[in-house]
């Protein structure tokens, strides 16, 4: 069955981050234990794998505020692959203490030595391998040189943002980027060398899973970082004054997660200028995703109908106003260009009659989440009994507790809801019938944390919105069995998910 077909019926996906695969080196990485969790995918009988955004993380170490929107994480580039291509020495990669707890990525310790040894990597790789890359850069030329450049830069100014480099390469005058260029000749070829090596680790990864009969499932932030080869290289696409410094910044308004909103500060498009050049920019990002990922889930869907705009230097996302979005303008650019990519639209959150309209315009399945569902409200949208067959069930989402944390924390009557609803009892376990609740859901596809099956507390939480600390780190130490892999699949097959 084809992947397209395959999500236009019934079906069921594991959320699980790479960098929370297991790994002797600190973070998961494109391996053997990438290899190994297809596996498991597949004796369970899913049919998706959902990942999070592979970029290139900075300050606050979020994925989905990567340096760019095209390039991928070298830190989930694996060592030992570098140690069978004779790229590494053993000794080299063992040699550093690479966590202070198994559980826990340590992205200080990450920062202070991958990218140490993936230099040597570049010492003994890049002759032998130049016909290979100089492929690989000619088939990502409308990204790769830009990319290269800008991080080549960062490191020449001290990793500091691209806002505080000295303003003629900051505002890219022509013969400073040349001069740069010339300058930083060694550096931009590293950044390009390790971005051949993550796309041909991914690239091998991806095509195991397709053998597998696994479809991998990818995110794509709505917005990129202000600190960004994509805002330092297209200025003309997002709202920015002469100097090219910010005038107004994403956010969303106080709600569930927080009273004072959340202030992303990703800077905003300008959407009239992208209009008028047939939407170019977006059309090349998709493109890129699409490489990387079967199925593309936009995160928060609602900013194409309206968006919070607030004015850059604001503490809070308090103070700030609804602007409408471009709609169907541009999403029929991107259906009309990739007619056969399939979207999944994260439209959670405060709903608008803008958003409504436009996720039905779309044809986009929505998401529907089991942790959400259990209010007072018959007719809240995530109850099981009032979805949609077009919508995407979840238990929870990266940005929600796991189940048990769930289960420990919510409301008495929320619990008591959700044990009259689906049935709950102690025999099954109150995570496992949650999880029934959800496979026997008429939307189409339903997902479920990792989390969720091995019944983990919130300590293994991957994200609390609205908190700059302790995110993005959690890493699975538990043994994915093949008695709960068939657990899995029995519940699977008997929802018809496979």
């Amino acid at each position: 069955m084809l992947l397209k077909d395959k999500f236009s019926s019934r079906s069921s996906a594991v959320l699980m981050p790479i960098f929370s695969l297991p790994s002797p080196y600190g973070i998961g990485t494109l391996g053997k234990e990438a290899k190994r969790f297809i596996d498991f995918l597949s004796e369970a009988k899913q049919s998706w794998w959902q990942i999070l955004p592979l970029g290139p993380t900075s300050f606050g170490d979020s994925p989905y505020q990567s340096l760019s929107t095209f390039a991928g994480n070298p830190y989930f580039i694996d060592l030992d692959l570098l140690i069978e291509d004779g790229l590494l020495e053993e000794k080299e990669v063992k040699s550093i203490k690479w966590f202070a707890r198994e559980d826990k990525v340590d992205y200080g310790i990450l920062y202070e030595n991958r990218l140490a040894l993936l230099r040597k990597a570049m010492e003994r790789g890049f002759q032998k391998e130049r016909a290979e890359i100089e492929c690989f850069l000619s088939g990502n030329k409308r990204w790769l040189p830009d990319f290269a450049l800008f991080m080549a830069l960062k490191n020449h100014f001290d990793m500091k943002e691209w806002l505080s480099w000295d303003e003629d390469i900051r505002l890219r005058k022509p013969e400073a980027v040349e001069r740069y260029k010339a300058l930083l000749k060694e550096d931009i070829d590293f950044f390009i060398y390790i971005q051949y090596l993550f796309f041909k680790q991914w690239n091998e990864i991806k095509n195991y899973a397709h053998e597998k009969g696994i479809g991998i499932i990818g995110d794509l932030p709505i917005y990129v970082a202000l600190d960004s080869v994509d805002v330092w290289s297209s200025p003309d696409s997002f709202q920015l004054d002469e100097k090219n410094v910010p005038i107004e910044v994403a956010g969303v308004p106080p709600d569930y997660f927080s009273e004072d909103g959340q202030l992303w500060g990703n800077p905003l498009y300008d959407y009239e200028t992208m209009g008028k050049k047939g939407y170019g920019w977006w059309i090349d990002r998709i493109d890129g995703a699409a490489k990387l990922y079967d199925v593309i889930r936009i995160d928060h869907f609602r900013g194409f109908a309206d968006y919070w705009s607030v004015g850059f230097g604001e503490k809070t996302a308090v103070n700030g106003k609804w602007v409408k979005g471009p709609g169907m303008d541009l999403i029929g650019v991107l259906k009309s260009w990739f007619p056969d990519l399939s979207f999944i639209a994260e439209d959670l959150g405060a709903h608008s009659d803008a958003t409504d309209e436009l996720l039905s315009d779309s044809g986009f399945p929505g998401m529907k989440v089991l942790e959400f569902a259990f209010d007072d409200s018959k007719s809240n949208s995530h109850l099981p009994h009032n979805h949609k067959e077009n919508s995407i069930c979840y238990t929870g989402t990266h940005d929600n507790s796991t189940l048990r944390g769930w289960l420990e924390a919510a409301d008495k009557d929320e619990i008591k809801k959700a044990e009259e609803y689906l049935g709950l009892n102690k025999k099954e376990g109150y995570v496992w019938g949650i999880i029934r609740g959800g496979m026997s859901s008429v939307a189409k596809l339903f997902v479920a944390q990792i989390q969720d099956y091995l019944e983990l507390p919130d300590s293994a939480r991957i994200n609390t919105p609205g908190t700059a600390e302790g995110n993005w780190t959690w890493r699975l130490t538990e043994e994915l069995t093949d008695e709960l892999a068939k657990k899995i699949a029995k519940l699977t097959l008997i929802y018809d998910r496979r």
